[in-house]
């Protein structure tokens, strides 16, 4: 029987697909088979996951010819050397252009495993099964892949689609607390950017959220894809408007990078990180302390760090920052606020204002 579900479409001209939304779904035979090529699947997963789900896909993927490779779990393991075990799996298994891989697990696990469907045999198909808060209103969607290296996160990489991303809002049971509160950064980001009355939303909402109330989940990750969908319809290859997507995230890749991929959740970078580009914005008279005082308070509200690790020098920021794929002809640009809802990408900002930014806080890492 077809599960009920949330139906969004990507409008990408032939490279167009949907997003499922809804409890249940991973199950969902009839969802996988139109977006499978051939009759050879490769499921990537990792350690934690696969306890969980791997069979259950398996069996809405019966009579297809199956292949599994489980990876380490975790950010510090996104790099060359295990995303290469794909590969080794693929080919150890004889697996041809005509397979179709299936990205089963958090934003680790796709970027890792879309960026091996990219460059398999020149390009094969994908399937992203998000099976976090994080993975299912962003990096699922959108066609970003890709590998970290030790000078900057996800600067390997490429833009391949998806054929579908099935987000299971199920999944969202098993997760922890910490990874739910990072995937929230993501939602928020949504709301500073584009979409103030999904701000608002998110304010009056933050308890149900954080409760796991599953209709407000389904209500955030919608809306999240919806906004995420059209920016990247709008803009595939971020020529333009797509890099807003990245607000927060030249702040929150330098901590990574700097504390070392793992020791903060990207979510939990990319909180303080919006909170240090608001920061930024109040300094250069774009918004006021009031605005910034708001961003601050909904985002310590779903429990995310709202300062940077104290213990990076301004100088070892400015350096890992500008490893950054929005800069250009050797200039840092920032993804800063005119007002919630308002952002914009620009390098008018003097460096006096933005080491007062950087400036090293007494704020206490995340727990673990």
């Amino acid at each position: 029987m077809k599960t009920p579900h949330r139906t969004l479409q990507v409008d990408l001209a032939d490279r167009s697909y949907p997003i499922y939304i809804g409890p249940g779904l991973i199950d969902d035979s009839g969802l996988y088979r139109p977006h499978i090529a051939g009759s050879r699947v490769m499921i990537v997963t990792n350690e934690t996951v696969a306890p969980l789900y791997l069979a259950r896909v398996q069996a809405a993927l019966q009579g297809l010819r199956l292949g599994e490779v489980i990876l380490p779990d975790g950010e510090q393991y996104k790099d060359l050397a295990t995303w290469n075990r794909i590969f080794d799996a693929l080919l150890a298994q004889r697996f041809g252009r005509d397979c179709t891989l299936i990205a089963l697990g958090g934003g680790v696990i796709g970027d890792m495993s879309g960026f091996a469907a990219a460059c398999y045999q020149r390009g094969v198909p994908f399937i992203q099964v998000p099976t976090t808060l994080l993975a299912q209103v962003d990096s699922s969607v959108g066609g970003k892949t890709g590998i970290n290296h030790p000078a900057g996160k996800n600067m390997i990489g490429a833009f391949h689609q998806p054929r579908a991303v099935i987000a299971d809002t199920r999944t969202l049971d098993t997760l922890p607390d910490r990874e739910l509160a990072a995937g929230l950064a993501e939602v928020v980001k949504y709301g500073l950017i584009r979409d103030p009355a999904f701000f608002d939303w998110l304010e009056a909402n933050a308890g149900a959220l954080l409760a796991r109330d599953p209709a407000a989940l389904a209500e955030a990750i919608e809306r999240s894809c919806r906004n995420k969908a059209e920016v990247v319809a709008a803009d595939e290859l971020e020529a333009g408007q797509r890099a807003l997507l990245n607000l927060g995230h030249t702040f929150g890749h330098a901590i990574e990078a700097a504390r070392g991929y793992g020791d903060w959740l990207h979510g939990e970078a990319v909180g303080a990180g919006m909170v240090m580009a608001a920061d930024l914005s109040r300094r250069l008279g774009w918004i006021d302390s009031d605005t910034l005082a708001r961003i601050r308070r909904v985002i310590a509200g779903f429990g995310l760090p709202v300062d940077p690790p104290p213990d990076i020098p301004a100088e070892r920021w400015l350096e890992l920052m500008a490893v950054d794929k929005k800069v250009q002809d050797g200039t840092l640009r920032l993804v800063l606020l005119r007002g919630i809802g308002d952002a914009l990408v620009t390098a008018e900002f003097g460096t006096d204002d933005l080491v007062a930014t950087l400036a090293p806080t007494t704020a206490p890492a995340p727990a673990p």
